[in-house]
């Protein structure tokens, strides 16, 4: 693919959006005061459109990423190199920095949470987002709630995954990628009620079929080539006018799985001054989606700043932070992708 597009651009956005949408409820205020919100009838904040933005892509370029792997050993490989370093990092800085917040009724190390934060979060099932003691007088009592989404990621790699027995059937790819998120839509629209509340594996329906059905069609869309469109500015255009139609007779909420996908998808292969350049700074938004929390946690911690003040310092803090989390750990990381692990792999490579 020319890799003279925006989504470097487009991920730091988004992962900025998460920030500057939690600094509301952790400095206090309510998420619906945001302009957006208000502006929009309740119908958007700006944390959704970073989530929905992240799934979009990541389930575009995971698709093709499986297209070109050479076996499921590789593609998974691949998967675990992008998001496990950054995370074990994360959370042993956590574990290490905690004491200096903690205000427990027992001493630091004979907290049994303190033992099982690590491996709870790294096997991101058992989601544990905080220990107690630690940000208690806070008003939102977490250490990183930010990481309750990984989870889902890691489900849609799994379940898309599948389509790696039918690689060499570009047809049927298609065809399965276009049930599953026309089954997806549906359910979201019409059985969210009863599939909303349901549990699997931890994971909420909801989530699962929000965030499921936006990596779904990025995945959808990557299938069909959608770089190759012609006259991608008149199509982003047309979605985009539709979208504001959506907006002001409040059904935005029944149409955003199929219009931000190609909006968001199409306006990243439409190349711009700057925006296209940003990948010469690297891929920060995973560094930033991740340590902005803590970050904004121990804002409040120690300065009780208003939500404008949380907003600002944390951007900056986790722009720092996702730079170094970049350069020091996920680019180091992914140098190891090509690096065959075992002997098997090579041989089933030739094979297929």
């Amino acid at each position: 693919m020319n890799k003279n597009n925006n989504f470097d651009f487009l991920r730091f956005l988004f992962a900025l959006l998460v920030v500057i949408s939690h600094s509301y409820p952790l400095s206090g205020s309510n998420e619906s005061s945001q302009w957006i919100y208000q502006i929009t009838n309740g119908q958007i904040v700006l944390a959704q459109i970073g989530l929905s933005g992240f799934f979009i892509v990541s389930g575009y370029f995971i698709f093709q990423s499986l297209q070109r792997s050479k076996s499921l050993l590789d593609y998974f490989k691949k998967r675990f190199l992008r998001l496990f370093p950054a995370l074990i990092v994360v959370l042993l800085l956590s574990i290490i920095l905690a004491p200096l917040v903690y205000e427990g009724d027992v001493a630091y190390l004979g907290n049994k949470e303190v033992y099982t934060y690590l491996p709870n979060n790294m096997s991101l099932y058992n989601f544990q987002s905080g220990i107690k003691g630690i940000f208690d007088r806070n008003y939102y009592h977490a250490i990183n709630g930010s990481l309750w989404t990984i989870r889902y990621e890691f489900s849609m790699y799994i379940a898309l995954s599948l389509l790696f027995f039918f690689r060499n059937n570009p047809v049927s790819a298609k065809v399965l990628l276009f049930i599953s998120f026309v089954v997806f839509v549906l359910s979201f629209n019409f059985f969210l009620n009863r599939l909303g509340r349901s549990k699997i594996f931890g994971m909420q329906g909801l989530h699962i079929l929000n965030l499921g059905t936006f990596f779904i069609g990025g995945s959808f869309l990557a299938s069909l080539q959608l770089e190759q469109i012609k006259k991608k500015g008149f199509i982003v255009l047309g979605f985009i006018l539709i979208g504001v139609a959506s907006i002001y007779f409040n059904y935005f909420d029944s149409v955003k799985h199929i219009i931000l996908p190609v909006i968001i998808l199409l306006f990243g292969f439409i190349p711009l001054p700057f925006f296209s350049t940003f990948s010469k700074i690297g891929d920060m938004s995973y560094g930033i989606y991740i340590y902005s929390f803590p970050i904004q946690q121990t804002l409040t911690y120690f300065f009780k700043l208003s939500t404008y003040e949380l907003m600002i310092y944390s951007v900056i803090l986790s722009i720092c932070c996702g730079f170094l989390s970049w350069h020091l750990i996920e680019k180091t990381a992914l140098k190891y992708k090509k690096i065959t692990l075992f002997k098997t792999q090579v041989l089933y490579s030739q094979k297929s």
